[in-house]
């Protein structure tokens, strides 16, 4: 029995360390264009905001 729990915990080590081997390769293209599109994304959410913000204080300026 003790066998049998040593080779599972082995098969287990094992499968971890091909698992996280197999996540680390080099970003493509793709990915690299995906986080480019984020931050764009990103960055024009944030210029809306200041926006809205610049457009509430204008609105609030005008009701005074």
């Amino acid at each position: 029995m003790m066998k049998v729990n040593k080779i599972l915990v082995a098969a287990l080590v094992l499968s971890s360390v091909v698992a996280g081997v197999s996540g680390c390769r080099k970003e493509g293209p793709a990915e690299r264009a995906g986080k480019e599109i984020d931050k764009s994304v990103e960055k024009a959410g944030k210029e809306i905001e200041k926006a809205g913000a610049k457009l509430n204080d204008a609105v609030n300026q005008m009701k005074k």
